[in-house]
């Protein structure tokens, strides 16, 4: 994934949880906040200790930035995520796969109605 894709701000962060919207899941929290210049999509990743050890939450990241990655296409220009992951992910996505995954994050994204047509 680009670096011009990902939010790296404490602000920024700061910015889509407390104006933006969300929608949650068992294992996932995605906040959504229209940018205001639109450019390319930017995601973060929270990871919280309780998720797991720093080997688990950063071996989640990088899977998380991939399922990312392989969907940025389908999302609209001109908003910026971040994606939370709640305790158990870790232990399920290890038990059913990167695909399983990747069907978390569709669920989320579908429930934002922020998807390209």
């Amino acid at each position: 994934m680009k670096r011009a894709n990902r939010l790296s701000r404490s602000r920024d962060f700061d910015a889509v949880h407390r104006r933006g919207r969300s929608v949650s899941s068992r294992f996932l929290v995605l906040y959504w906040l229209p940018q205001d210049e639109p450019a390319e999509p930017r995601i973060g990743f929270a990871v919280p200790r309780a998720a797991g050890g720093a080997v688990e939450r950063n071996r989640i990241k990088r899977r998380l930035r991939e399922v990312w990655r392989e969907r940025l296409e389908r999302v609209a220009a001109g908003h910026d995520y971040v994606l939370i992951v709640r305790p158990g992910l870790v232990e399920a996505a290890e038990a059913n796969g990167f695909a399983w995954l990747g069907e978390r994050v569709d669920e989320l994204l579908g429930q934002t109605g922020v998807l390209a047509a």
